[in-house]
């Protein structure tokens, strides 16, 4: 096994320059703000949908755009609006006159990399149609079916406040993303930073990609060969169904608390996100550490609370802290 596993960390340590490289491009343009950064590249590597939340002006859609730039692929930016049609989305079919014939009018979605600007700006069957394609990775137009070129992968911003004319994501179809990163304010010496940041660099020089679609989709096989221990398994499964049943983990205070636990989809996303953090490390193996870190992430917008935990001012995040106390570690 020990064999395997230093076989594994060799065929993805030739990645680490490329990932390092990555990361230095994303702080050049973004101070701060690690844990968002991270996120995203575990999206990348994973294939998996992000959803970032936070406040207005802390580098959201900076960030992935800078992401984008990195990155040999096509990307898409779309501003959601409450008037917006799924048409604005996917595209049409366009009548030529000329030739008595219809043809594709391909919208935005037609990416690779697509920002969803402020998603619930958007009514509900606009988000429908990028939830669905989200899941798909493929468009109908007119009985015509478009498959997306891969990779393909969905970073969605929304602001926590002002939520006065918002649609607010159902929880069937927030669980399609793989990671929730909340994006807090930066520290006071990171905000002084920033503001160098913006009086050096008024036009922002033009950014080299560091990566492209093939070597993206080839980080993503190798980091399916990471080695996952079944007691790691085992432990991934009781942290999933502690949300639903917390009384049979020894918490049987938190049952008032929950109203849904987390679905199955959590359990294998935990898993894939594990992954992911190992392969940014270099380790050819997960640890329960590495399940700990990035738990909230995939957990936090896959369980719904009850009224009487809003009562308590008690969020997803304190539930998990409890969880991750509180569940045994392999």
């Amino acid at each position: 096994m020990n064999e395997d596993i230093q076989a594994i960390e060799e065929n993805i340590a030739h990645w680490q320059p490329r990932l390092n490289s990555l990361f230095n491009s994303l702080k050049e343009a973004v101070i701060g703000q690690e844990k968002m950064i991270e996120g995203l590249v575990i999206g990348l590597i994973s294939g998996g949908h992000i959803l970032l939340e936070g406040l207005p002006g802390l580098a959201k859609t900076r960030t992935v755009t800078r992401l984008a730039q990195s990155l040999d692929l096509h990307f898409s930016r779309i501003q959601f609006t409450p008037d917006m049609l799924p048409a604005d989305l996917v595209g049409t079919q366009v009548f030529n006159p000329k030739e008595a014939s219809f043809s594709a009018e391909k919208g935005p979605l037609f990416a690779q990399i697509v920002l969803a600007d402020e998603i619930n700006r958007a009514p509900a069957k606009v988000q429908a149609a990028l939830l669905e394609v989200m899941q798909e990775k493929q468009i109908t137009l007119a009985k015509t079916t478009y498959p997306l070129k891969p990779p393909f992968f969905v970073l969605a911003t929304q602001n926590p406040i002002e939520q006065e004319g918002t649609y607010p994501l159902p929880e069937a179809q927030i669980d399609r993303f793989m990671l929730k990163l909340k994006v807090p304010y930066p520290t006071k010496a990171e905000e002084r930073k920033i503001l160098d940041l913006v009086e050096n660099f008024r036009v922002p020089e033009p950014v080299q990609p560091v990566l492209n679609a093939k070597e993206i989709l080839e980080m993503g096989r190798d980091m399916d060969q990471i080695y996952l221990d079944p007691k790691i398994k085992d432990y991934i499964v009781d942290l999933v169904q502690a949300t639903r049943s917390p009384a049979k983990y020894g918490m049987a205070h938190l049952e008032s608390l929950i109203e849904i636990g987390a679905s199955p989809r959590a359990s294998i996303t935990l898993a894939i996100a594990a992954r992911a953090k190992a392969f940014l490390a270099g380790k050819g193996y997960i640890t329960p550490e590495m399940v700990k870190s990035i738990a909230p992430a995939v957990l936090r917008h896959r369980i719904l609370l009850s009224y009487e935990a809003e009562a308590e001012e008690m969020d997803s995040d304190d539930l998990i802290r409890t969880l991750l106390a509180t569940v045994p570690i392999p």
